[in-house]
């Protein structure tokens, strides 16, 4: 059983959850109308998994006898400069993921909720390769500066990146 105040914490990472999933499908759709294909396959792909977790908390908190809430979200940025901007908002939605997420640990841990305690490692392990990622396209996105054509080839690779993580996730 859940107490109220993991409960309220829990809901508040289902709203954060909904609100990532939301932010990179307003960033697919930047890159899409801006003819980045494989950024935008990147960023669907990104909405979907965030989407996932949120539903991955929305059947903990109801399982554990509390009830999931299902509120209004803020409105996700929609245009950007340039790419490496959209990038670099990427990376630091993450970090503050992540902060949030250790928060809740930290919270279910005073309380001596192991169980939740238990359940939010996965969250924690999958913030370190999110941000790890988010750091590496990045370091790319730097190493390419103004090149036009280091833009098409990081575009169609992190295409590939996308339909390798699809395999990984859903192997067939």
């Amino acid at each position: 059983m859940l107490s109220k105040n993991i409960e309220s914490a829990l809901n508040k990472q289902i709203r954060i959850e909904a609100e990532s999933s939301q932010t990179y499908l307003s960033m697919a759709c930047w890159a899409e109308v801006h003819g980045l294909e494989g950024i935008a396959q990147f960023m669907y792909t990104q909405s979907d998994e965030e989407r996932a977790h949120m539903l991955k908390l929305v059947k903990f908190v109801n399982e554990r006898g509390g009830h999931a809430q299902i509120t209004d979200l803020k409105a996700p940025r929609i245009s950007y400069s340039t790419f490496k901007e959209m990038f670099e908002e990427l990376y630091n939605h993450e970090l503050f993921v992540s902060k949030s997420i250790n928060e809740l640990v930290h919270i279910t841990f005073e309380e001596k909720d192991y169980a939740s305690h238990n359940f939010l490692q996965w969250y924690v392990s999958e913030q370190i390769e999110e941000e790890a990622t988010a750091k590496s396209i990045l370091d790319k996105i730097n190493l390419i500066g103004e090149d036009k054509g280091g833009l098409y080839l990081f575009d169609r690779d992190i295409q590939q990146l996308t339909v390798t993580s699809s395999i990984a996730i859903n192997p067939k």
